[in-house]
């Protein structure tokens, strides 16, 4: 974004484009110049907003990415600020269409013969870590599952709470001392036990959920199939499962839901149910023990090096703003382009975030079936949304909105780019895995842990995050790792956030170049040489879908 060595205050997104992404804050009353042609600021616009190109009027096109964004709702002069108030979403309609997409695929000389130290698998699949998962089949374990993570966690060096529990320490002493607890400095990123016992355990994981029974049987068969993808999962190393025993959700059905997925699933795999056991302390006893004896077992893999392939990449935005699309987006796009390139797996999800996208990605849809697959999913999908009275166009969060994406379609464009360019191998409803080499659909909501929870059962091995507002999503079995739209969150939140895409906005590094530096930190993440700051933080959120309306 340097014309001349000198940075540019707005950019295009493409070229029907007819609005304008301001880099920086302008001021009203301000001529911008940009392609030879001038704009005289009919407002202010902050950095991450837009301004029309040309004069509008009611029902005139908005044009962003190359695509409808939405239309006008009254008279706008050009150089005037996008708001809510003068554009409504819109989109074009999507069909079917035999095109012959064609691909450019990115040079990977660089990276061919690059590989990564990875947990390989008898399936063949390769984790990026190795972890030990608990598997409740239904809410009412929630409880045993916490006594079992504070035991586990605290003992065997997992557990990250250390330096929270030295504050309160402290905070209670000064209180019981008569003291200002203004007064109480602790460093905060002091402390944590790091005195892992199983050095090649990465951590021990908690499901939790609110699941299992109470609801329907589609809801427990869905959740069954979910968990079924986790215990398969290439980063788990082996599982205990807690049951109560009457819920809906049997054990059975869970086991029958693994070796679906797997015939030849050889974990080691744990099962206890409290309503045969003697007594509650004998159901956690037993659970600890079994589980120890797992961990020794598990602690015997070593990381061996595996090709780039073998690799398996969930894309995901979140907390986005105006850059998303401009900045970090584009970047774990070129990165998704690289890998596929490679032939490795990509997986990009949030289906109410396609909207305005879709005929995109139905045109590179590799074969009919998949194109098909993928439109049914989406208008059903937007079907059950209208049906409650929403639909993807109230996707927007209001700090989305707030910070410059003004449409669904605007926020779609722009998030689907992290898919790249490359072809549509395959569309995934959501708990089904991802077996096919290349750029995967999969059927999530747009909401950050539902989404992060499905890309995980699809089978992603490490899943980039792309934020501009900041977010401490995390998954349980797969490394999230956080992407920076701009540096001034980058700086805000280093605590969260592993890699600032802000080069690109300053113009210091082209997109291309940035998707480089985020594959290479990939490849070490996915080594177990870079743990990103989600991970270290323990931030495990998982949520199941149940399948109703969730944006």
């Amino acid at each position: 974004m340097l014309a001349n060595g000198i940075r540019n205050l707005v950019v295009k997104m493409h070229p029907k484009d007819n609005v304008l992404v301001a880099l920086t804050d302008l001021a009203k009353g301000e001529n911008i110049s940009f392609n030879e042609e001038s704009f005289l600021l009919q407002d202010a616009i902050k950095a991450k907003h837009k301004f029309y190109t040309n004069n509008l009027i009611a029902g005139d096109e908005v044009v962003m990415y190359g695509v409808l964004v939405g239309k006008a709702q009254h008279t706008v002069a050009k150089g005037s600020l996008m708001t809510t108030e003068n554009i409504k979403h819109a989109a074009d309609p999507y069909t079917y269409r035999h095109i012959d997409f064609k691909w450019q695929a990115p040079d990977i000389s660089k990276y061919q013969h690059k590989t990564f130290n990875g947990y390989k698998r008898t399936d063949g699949r390769v984790g990026t870590a190795n972890y030990w998962l608990f598997v409740p089949t239904v809410f009412c374990e929630n409880r045993n599952m916490d006594v079992i993570r504070e035991a586990l966690q605290n003992e065997l060096g997992y557990a990250v709470t250390d330096k929270y529990i030295q504050y309160t320490h402290q905070l209670l002493q000064a209180y019981q001392r008569g003291e200002n607890i203004d007064s109480v400095e602790v460093q905060l990123n002091a402390g944590g036990n790091t005195n892992r016992i199983f050095k090649n355990v990465d951590g021990i994981k908690f499901l939790n959920h609110q699941g299992g029974c109470g609801g329907t049987r589609q809801d427990a068969a869905t959740l069954s199939a979910l968990l079924a993808a986790y215990a398969n999962h290439p980063n788990v190393g082996g599982v205990t499962v807690l049951s109560l025993g009457c819920q809906n959700l049997q054990t059975q059905d869970l086991l029958a839901d693994i070796k679906k997925q797997n015939p030849q699933f050889d974990k080691p795999l744990f099962i206890f149910e409290q309503q045969q056991s003697v007594s509650e302390e004998q159901l956690v006893a037993n659970a600890i023990k079994k589980t120890f004896e797992g961990l020794i077992e598990i602690n015997k893999l070593q990381r061996t090096p595996a090709p780039l392939s073998d690799l398996c990449l969930g894309v995901k935005c979140g907390g986005s703003d105006g850059f998303s699309g401009v900045s970090a987006n584009p970047a774990v796009g070129y990165t998704s382009d690289l890998l596929v390139a490679l032939g490795a797996k990509v997986l990009l999800a949030e289906f109410p975030e396609l909207c305005g996208a879709e005929q995109n990605l139905v045109d590179r849809c590799t074969t009919e079936v998949a194109a098909k697959k993928f439109i049914s999913l989406m208008r059903v999908y937007d079907a059950q949304a209208h049906s409650v009275g929403s639909g993807f166009h109230m996707n927007p969060s209001p700090g989305n909105i707030k910070d410059g994406l003004i449409t669904d379609a605007i926020k779609s464009a722009g998030a689907a780019k992290k898919g790249g360019t490359s072809p549509v191998v395959d569309v995934l409803d959501y708990t089904e895995s991802a077996t096919q080499a290349g750029l995967n659909l999969v059927c999530t909501p747009g909401n950050d842990v539902e989404a992060t929870t499905g890309k995980a059962a699809a089978g992603a091995t490490l899943i980039l995050f792309t934020t501009g507002l900041g977010t401490p999503t995390g998954n349980p079995v797969c490394p999230v790792i956080k992407v920076a739209t701009n540096t001034i969150l980058a700086k805000k939140m280093h605590d969260i956030i592993d890699i600032d895409c802000g080069p690109i906005i300053s113009g210091e590094k082209t997109i291309e170049e940035m998707g480089e530096d985020i594959l290479d930190y990939c490849i070490k993440a996915a080594s177990g040489e870079i743990i990103p700051k989600a991970v270290q933080l323990n931030q495990d959120d998982f949520i199941p879908w149940k399948r109703g309306v969730s944006l």
